[in-house]
């Protein structure tokens, strides 16, 4: 349950920061070793979150 908390909360701060001039990346990088109990996860979670935000501009233009 933990990481699907987890999971959500990096999805919403990769949401957030996408379009700031601020690298989203270096935020989720970030949060991932501040989180207790998230272990680290691989490239396909990143590329996940990052596939949310390339169907939300598609969706949007």
């Amino acid at each position: 349950m933990t990481d699907l908390f987890n999971s959500i909360l990096l999805g919403i701060l990769q949401g957030v920061t996408e379009f700031l001039p601020v690298s989203s990346s270096g935020h989720l990088v970030l949060a991932q070793s501040i989180l207790p109990g998230f272990s680290s996860p691989s490239a396909a979670f990143d590329i996940l979150l990052h596939g949310g935000t390339l169907v939300a501009v598609i969706a949007y233009f």
